[in-house]
């Protein structure tokens, strides 16, 4: 007779998180004490339908039930205009059809959660091409909570540079892009991590909605929308005509 093989059992709250911000999305399962397990994508390839199989993926593999989930949470940008469409489109058809709470977490704080403990203010930046980023400020604290310094900005790194005035941590895809720059600008005060620690990721997501959803933070499904910060160019284009 075969062994009977258990289902293992998470603690609650059990978060299915997505990114999709950015080139490489990703997918994760999260508990309050563990990364269940995550899965990375190539999100230039991905549609809706790719990013459900991936998703579907995940959850057999942690052998869960959908009825097993406390929340979805999403990143809800600044990034990619049609990465955000398709991951929340997809995360408010999953949230309605299972009534399921839904948890936005902005993309430029949940980059900065793997620094919550750092002793120096965060620069989350990310590329939002025409010379610009997209960046915010953060401040961590003794005990690994982070506060907003600013608001999410859309500007030049020129100007980026001249709000920073002390050590700064610089991450994402954007301090990659204008690490010279900010090198000649801002000396010492400059200070870059790891870049496998910079980017956003579906487990920073999911970590960082935890508070949120034990705060019961949730967004109504119905009009949950994106941070875009500025008009995507199909927008623009459309105001001009």
């Amino acid at each position: 007779m075969a062994p009977i093989i258990k289902a293992p059992v998470y603690t609650s709250p059990v978060i299915l998180a997505i990114e999709n911000t950015g080139i490489c999305g990703s997918v994760a399962l999260v508990s309050s004490s563990q990364c269940i397990g995550e899965h990375s994508l190539q999100t230039r390839l991905t549609h809706s339908k790719r990013l459900l199989s991936s998703i579907s993926y995940l959850m057999e593999e942690a052998q869960l039930d959908w009825k097993q989930l406390d929340a979805i949470a999403i990143s809800l940008g600044p990034g990619s205009f049609t990465g955000l469409r398709i991951g929340l489109s997809t995360v408010k058809g999953l949230s309605l059809a299972g009534s399921i709470p839904l948890i936005g977490v902005p993309t430029l704080e949940a980059m900065a959660y793997p620094f919550s403990y750092a002793t120096h203010q965060i620069c989350s930046i990310i590329d939002a091409r025409k010379k610009e980023v997209y960046t915010a400020l953060f401040r961590p604290d003794a005990h690994g909570s982070l506060h907003r310094l600013s608001e999410d900005m859309v500007i030049s790194p020129e100007e980026l540079a001249r709000k920073i005035t002390t050590p700064t941590l610089l991450i994402g895809d954007g301090a990659a892009l204008y690490s010279d720059l900010f090198n000649n600008l801002l000396g010492p005060n400059a200070i870059f991590p790891s870049p496998h620690l910079s980017f956003p990721r579906a487990v920073h997501i999911g970590f960082h909605a935890i508070p949120l959803w034990e705060r019961k933070e949730f967004l109504d499904p119905s009009s949950a929308a994106p941070i875009y910060i500025r008009p995507s160019d199909a927008e623009t284009h459309a105001n001009k005509s």
